[in-house]
């Protein structure tokens, strides 16, 4: 099978890339390198089925010819991370409609299956939980940033059902939650990495807002076996999944936790949102999915602890933060 990636250079992508290439599939990537990393591909360069482009989806004549080749096309690419898009959010909305319409008006020509990767983010300030698929979505005001990046995913996941259903690409949508794993960056606002980086350094560990937030993580690779088997269902065709885990914790407590892992020196410290990222900041306050639509479908059961999933992120971190010589030791 041919795959496409697009945001393949990224956290998740990069993942995703690496499982198919050992399925012995043949993989093609784009990416614009602006929230992702060669240095999460290195590794696959010298591999004989891998293809990598650094270039925009806006480059239409290389992405015919990428869609062409492909099978089945996995679309990730988007503006990511709270900082990002409370400091860009032209670039946010912009990018993750925009390269939504390119890769399904280019889809539709030779009907190639297409995964659209949403977020958790669409269900905004929905209140009841967990949060199944077909609840309704609850967003902020215009005025408020925060909200561009979940209007800009629903968006896209608009686009894709009406795809199908009025032209028959085949399309679905894989809403992601909280996803984290090794070659995670903090740089734009997320959490464990962050969090991580901050205990092994000793430095203060900064949460945001009164900390009693939660959350349920996902480990890179539960996400990747949810979008793979996701794909590849033909029932699946003009519908919406949740990809996540399921074990809530606080923010708060997931600071204590990589304190203790850690053995940090570190003081856990509260942030004002204000203080954090802007005036009138507002915030989901439990993010909890409902994962049964994907299980009756799949067979999906997130696989990876949440203990299991910060040892491989505290190894990751402390890898890089020696080779930046942060840190001491080999």
């Amino acid at each position: 099978m041919k795959v496409l990636i697009t945001g393949g250079a990224g956290f998740i992508g990069s993942h995703l890339a690496e499982r198919h290439l050992a399925l012995g599939d043949e993989v093609y990537i784009i990416d614009d390198l602006s929230t992702g990393s060669i240095a999460n591909i290195q590794h696959l360069k010298v591999h004989p089925q891998f293809t990598y482009h650094i270039d925009t989806i806006a480059n239409t004549r290389l992405m015919a010819e990428l869609v062409d080749l492909s099978d089945v096309i996995y679309h990730l690419a988007a503006a990511v991370g709270v900082r990002l898009i409370l400091d860009s959010p032209v670039r946010t909305i912009e990018t993750n409609i925009r390269c939504t319409e390119i890769v399904l008006s280019l889809a539709e020509i030779k009907r190639k299956r297409v995964l659209i990767t949403s977020s958790s983010e669409v269900y905004g300030k929905t209140e009841q939980v967990p949060f199944r698929e077909d609840d309704d979505l609850v967003l902020g005001a215009t005025s408020k940033a925060r909200w561009s990046y979940a209007c800009s995913k629903a968006i896209d996941e608009f686009l894709a059902i009406a795809y199908w259903k009025e032209r028959r690409v085949p399309t679905v949508i894989a809403r992601l939650f909280n996803t984290v794993g090794p070659r995670q960056t903090g740089r734009y606002g997320m959490v464990i990495p962050n969090f991580v980086a901050q205990a092994l350094t000793d430095s203060d560990i900064r949460v945001f807002g009164d900390g009693r937030q939660s959350r349920c993580f996902t480990h890179v690779n539960d996400a990747v076996d949810a979008l793979i088997a996701i794909a590849a269902h033909p029932q699946a065709n003009g519908q919406v999944y949740n990809v996540g885990g399921n074990h809530e914790i606080t923010i708060l407590e997931l600071a204590g936790k990589i304190k203790e892992m850690t053995g940090s020196r570190s003081r856990i410290v509260l942030v004002p949102y204000d203080t954090a990222y802007e005036e009138g900041f507002e915030d989901m306050v439990r993010r909890v999915p409902d994962i049964s639509k994907v299980q009756e479908l799949t067979g999906y059961a997130p696989k990876v602890s949440l203990e299991q999933s910060l040892r491989s992120i505290i190894e990751d971190q402390r890898i890089q933060l020696r080779e930046r010589g942060v840190l001491a030791g080999v």
